[in-house]
């Protein structure tokens, strides 16, 4: 791809500011983002009566761990519940390599949609890390480049992925298209 055609971190971050140039921040705590695809918060992650009113059958927590900035659930939370479970322990934080979990993700999360599952991508606010991996999924799994991807999931909830992270999404379209064009 020639770097004229380049989308960049700018690029990206023009997209998810709304009309006064600002960022807007989640008033649910979850949404469906794409098909049975839904991005959320812990809040959302914690509440297994609305998981099951909502037909969650599988959970990605993007922010495992005990820290203020992470989710502590797992496996054992959701035990009984019949919701398949994966933890990523990331961090919010630019120079953390998220793109090293976006084919893990993606698989989980079209291995539940390929079995009619209903699936809920969270991280502490639904905000960053979360989003960044539905979008790595609909690049990866659905056909989508990053521009259509993020404004698949930002049609649906406000998000404000890192720079950071959204510079991997550069990448991993970057990565896409050369191999689409192979």
């Amino acid at each position: 791809m020639a770097a004229r055609f380049a989308i960049s971190v700018r690029d990206l971050n023009e997209l998810l500011a709304d009309m006064g140039g600002g960022y807007s921040f989640p008033d649910r705590p979850c949404n469906e983002v794409a098909p049975r695809l839904f991005v959320g918060d812990a809040s959302a992650a914690r509440d297994i009566p609305g998981l099951r009113q909502l037909g969650i059958t599988h959970v990605l927590n993007a922010a495992e761990g005990k820290s203020f900035m992470h989710v502590d659930t797992g496996a054992r939370f959701y035990a009984g519940t019949d919701i398949a479970y994966l933890g990523l322990r990331a961090s919010d934080s630019p120079d953390f390599n998220l793109g090293a979990y976006f084919g893990r993700a993606a698989d989980f999360i079209a291995g539940a949609l390929g079995q009619d599952g209903r699936v809920l991508v969270h991280c502490r606010e639904g905000y960053s890390r979360a989003p960044t991996l539905a979008i790595a999924y609909l690049m990866l799994c659905q056909g989508m480049d990053v521009r259509t991807a993020l404004s698949t999931v930002r049609q649906h909830r406000a998000i404000g992925p890192n720079d950071g992270f959204l510079a991997q999404l550069c990448e991993l379209n970057e990565r896409l298209v050369a191999e689409r064009k192979a």
